[in-house]
């Protein structure tokens, strides 16, 4: 009796002990299996968005997997397939017996989201890393005291173009003129009257004939305003480009742009794009933008030559682009030049003395102030025209100049056309003229430069052989998969795992 009681307690702890030890064994399995699902979607995840598209990343640094494959639209059945095909291998291995039920994709986040923000905030990433935190600090102070004196350059510059400078002149030159012709008319009557009186009438040659015009002046006072006058209406590339430069007759199509057509979006993540809008972001955004994308100076491929002038003006041409880039330098070195002129007391008595000149060989002293301005502001604007001339040609011209840094004397005016290669020179402490875009660039509203950035980054890719589908709205930065897997036929795992170039 005593030998069978034992024997039943011993089998009743043998039960429980191996009721234990299979639920541990059981638990064990799941446990692995779990696992190696995990580790299943972290692979496929890996492998997938290490099919980045290496064009994009060699010339714009930029991370993102075509998710259209080729295509003109998402293709994010094949995604997810490509996927899955990376994670079927890494599911049969072991023992387990792993099947996948049914999975998905529960998220992604595009380059063009948020308004262009993914795109944007990569780029911030990219250049800190690569300028380190010094060279960004001296990269935000040298623009920032660059932006405050051309902005208020380019104000002065405005007002002088925008003033009634030359219409006063010319007010007052024509009523001289007039004033003059009425002058003679009126000796002739009194001279015809005097020869009838003699009984003889004078039809011959008067020594005043001509003199209705407005430039008629004493020979020996030269003046310039008429030849400037004449140039102001000249077409502003023909002054300022160089002779043996032309320019790109490339156009685009805007309505298929980045930043016109409506684009592709992601789905929600759970994790947003970090924002980070500071000056120094924007700043180092823009010199991304000067590192990556063409000038005039030096042309990129694409849609347009001229990129950086586009995302300043956006204009669909790279002439009409670079014309109103023209216009902008134009103004900001008016302003600089005249401030250089108004602080040279020199300049301002050839001015004062030419001034006098002119209104005593028009008989009209009290005009003298409106030629000075006149003459202030001709003098000024054949300075800056050749000032823009030499950074068109590559050259670079101080922000600020002094006495000895003038191309162009008063005397010569007349003959700015003929001088506009030899008079002008480069200075290279100065400013060349991608330093002036970046400047301007400054100025630009943010959302403008992240999408007409993503224009000419879209449009530069497109120019290849076999890109001409090619969208950045296509182009993915991170996604979140979630799928049910089977383990040995029983328990169902759904695991969700989320990928992000960082």
């Amino acid at each position: 009796m005593r030998k069978g009681s034992i024997t039943v307690f011993m089998a009743l702890i043998l039960s429980l002990m191996v009721s234990l030890l299979c639920a541990g064994i059981e638990s064990a399995q799941m446990a692995a299996a779990r696992t190696q699902i995990l580790n299943s979607l972290d692979i496929g995840l890996y492998s997938l968005f290490g099919q980045y598209d290496k064009t994009l990343l060699k010339d714009y640094d930029l991370f993102a997997l075509d998710a259209s494959g080729g295509g003109n639209n998402m293709n994010l059945a094949g995604v997810y397939d490509n996927l899955e095909s990376y994670m079927e291998p890494v599911l049969r291995q072991n023992s387990q017996k792993l099947s996948v039920v049914q999975g998905g994709i529960s998220g992604y986040r595009l380059l063009t989201d948020e308004n262009g923000e993914v795109f944007y905030q990569q780029i911030v990433q990219y250049m800190k890393e690569t300028l380190g935190s010094h060279g960004v600090q001296l990269l935000t102070q040298k623009m920032q005291d660059q932006k405050k004196k051309t902005d208020e350059a380019e104000r002065a510059g405005t007002q002088a173009e925008s003033g009634d400078t030359l219409t006063s002149y010319d007010s007052a030159m024509s009523q001289a003129a007039e004033k003059s012709q009425a002058a003679l008319e009126e000796k002739r009557a009194m001279e015809q009257q005097q020869s009838q009186a003699e009984g003889f009438t004078d039809g011959g040659h008067s020594e005043t004939e001509g003199f209705g015009g407005m430039e008629i002046i004493p020979q020996e006072v030269s003046n310039p305003i008429p030849a400037i006058q004449r140039v102001r209406w000249m077409g502003l590339l023909e002054l300022v480009l160089p002779t043996d430069r032309g320019i790109s007759d490339k156009k685009i199509n805007k309505r298929c742009l980045v930043s016109n057509r409506t684009l592709e979006k992601g789905m929600v993540m759970r994790e947003k794009t970090k924002a980070d809008h500071s000056l120094t972001s924007q700043l180092l955004y823009q010199q991304y933008l000067m590192e990556k994308l063409g000038t005039y100076r030096n042309p990129g491929r694409g849609g347009l030559s001229c990129q950086i002038e586009y995302i300043l003006e956006g204009k669909d041409s790279d002439e009409e682009n670079v014309k109103a880039i023209a216009k902008k330098l134009l103004l900001i070195r008016e302003g600089v030049n005249a401030a250089s002129l108004a602080a040279d007391s020199q300049k301002r008595a050839q001015v004062k003395t030419l001034s006098l000149a002119i209104a005593s060989g028009f008989l009209i002293p009290p005009a003298a102030g409106i030629i000075e301005a006149a003459l202030n502001l001709c003098w000024t604007f054949a300075e800056s025209i050749l000032d823009v001339r030499e950074l068109f040609a590559g050259g670079k011209v101080p922000l600020v100049k002094d006495s000895s840094q003038w191309q162009i004397s008063l005397e010569n005016l007349p003959t700015l056309l003929d001088n506009l290669d030899s008079a002008r020179k480069s200075d290279e402490k100065g400013l060349a003229y991608e330093d002036y875009l970046q400047i301007l660039l400054m100025s630009e509203k943010e959302e403008t430069k992240i999408k007409r950035g993503m224009d000419m980054v879209e449009l530069s890719l497109r120019a290849a052989k076999g890109w001409e589908n090619f969208r950045l709205d296509c182009c993915m930065t991170a996604m979140e998969a979630s799928i049910d897997v089977k383990a040995n036929s029983r328990k169902v795992f759904t695991v969700t795992r989320q990928y992000c170039y960082a």
